[in-house]
């Protein structure tokens, strides 16, 4: 199993297509061991997670996939939903021949793990969610329709974006540590996605239908039993944490593990105490290490 990022090749890659739309799997491992999928987050590819993953590949197997109009996936402007993202999932799993994972999604990725849980929360070993919610607030409506305008205002209001969003998302310590890296982040960001903004629009407003039907299958929310630790960043200012915490509520088996020094971003800003975290989670599969 290859341990460095210089190294990193898939085990296994392919495809799955599914009402018109090819979505991009890869799989690390052998199958030998207890799988981790890892959602990307809005603006993200697998390939996103390719430096994280010798933190998990010592003891695990990873399964990584891009949603419609990320990295290898297909990108047409056609609506894509949430529940649909989740089921991606799924059919991978099929794929594979995984009976299980653990679950970690942060960010956007934390929608679509929440619906994973709801609708096949037998297959799952553990969910770990960061820097998301699951309850109606004012704020983040706000957040995403100025989110929104700028994506659709054209291409100089989407570059100066770029820089909002980079500033929005990290925390004040990793933003002084990363400082000189930041604007090459930033530059990628951009180029990944400024051909293909209906890509973002596209997800974005699959969040409309999931917060609609929240109160409809908050039933079905509140009867996943799977062990479920969420791990807000302190200094996130995009999802705060008090707003991440009425997740405990939700959930029965749930545990709290803020992480001090970090924003929105937390596997990025901590990746020690985030990792770690993660794997003696998986480690107990329960509340309790």
């Amino acid at each position: 199993m290859a341990t460095s990022t210089a190294e990193l090749q898939p085990t296994r890659q392919g495809a799955i297509e599914s009402a018109g739309k090819t979505i991009h799997w890869e799989y690390f491992g052998q199958g030998d061991r207890e799988a981790f999928c890892l959602l990307n987050g809005l603006a993200m590819h697998t390939k996103a997670w390719y430096p994280f993953l010798p933190q998990l590949l010592d003891e695990f197997d990873v399964v990584l996939y891009d949603y419609p109009g990320q990295g290898e996936s297909s990108s047409e402007d056609v609506p894509v939903t949430i529940p649909e993202l989740a089921t991606y999932l799924r059919d991978v799993m099929d794929d594979l021949g995984l009976a299980k994972v653990h679950a970690m999604g942060i960010s956007y990725g934390g929608f679509v793990a929440l619906d994973f849980a709801r609708l096949f929360h037998p297959r799952l070993h553990t969910l770990t969610l960061s820097g998301i919610f699951l309850s109606h607030e004012k704020l983040f409506q706000m957040y995403q329709d100025i989110s929104m305008r700028f994506y659709t205002s054209g291409p100089e209001v989407f570059e100066l974006y770029t820089h909002y969003m980079y500033e929005k998302i990290f925390g004040e310590d990793f933003v002084r540590a990363a400082w000189d890296k930041m604007e090459v982040m930033r530059q990628r960001f951009h180029e990944r996605f400024k051909d293909k903004i209906h890509s973002l629009v596209r997800l974005t407003l699959a969040q409309d239908p999931f917060f609609a039907a929240l109160d409809e299958y908050m039933p079905q929310y509140r009867a996943v039993t799977t062990p479920t630790l969420v791990v807000p960043g302190e200094q996130d200012r995009c999802i705060p944490p008090w707003t991440q915490k009425k997740m405990l509520d939700v959930f029965p088996n749930s545990r709290w593990a803020p992480i001090a020094g970090a924003g929105h971003v937390v596997y990025i800003e901590k990746p020690e105490a985030f990792w770690g975290l993660l794997k003696q989670f998986a480690r107990a599969k329960a509340l309790q290490w």
